[in-house]
């Protein structure tokens, strides 16, 4: 049994990760960030939900970027194959489940 507190959770680098659970292969993972990720496209389906903080979600549909601004309780599923990257607006917390191993 956990009980995280996601509000306090902090990392020393922007993308630490707390691994909460590893499920038959999918984790799921909290993470800090104040800084951009990095385009990427997951290895499978990826559920990313913002728990504190705003982020804006840039994303190619077709070969077309677009954006999306996520706020707390907002939640991004990227199907595979969809090129992604997260910008946060400041400092934001974020729940990821997908894929051990995934970018």
């Amino acid at each position: 049994m956990k009980i995280i507190r996601t509000k306090q959770f902090t990392s020393e680098r922007a993308w630490g990760a707390l691994d909460i659970a590893n499920m038959s292969g999918i984790t799921t993972r909290l993470h800090w960030t104040d800084q951009p990720y990095k385009w990427h496209i997951n290895d499978g389906e990826e559920v990313f939900v913002v728990l504190d903080g705003v982020v804006e979600m840039f994303f190619k549909d077709n070969g077309v970027e677009q954006s999306t601004r996520l706020e707390t309780g907002d939640i991004f599923f990227a199907s595979i194959g969809t090129e992604h990257v997260a910008h946060p607006h400041g400092e934001a917390r974020i729940l990821v489940v997908e894929s051990e191993g995934s970018v």
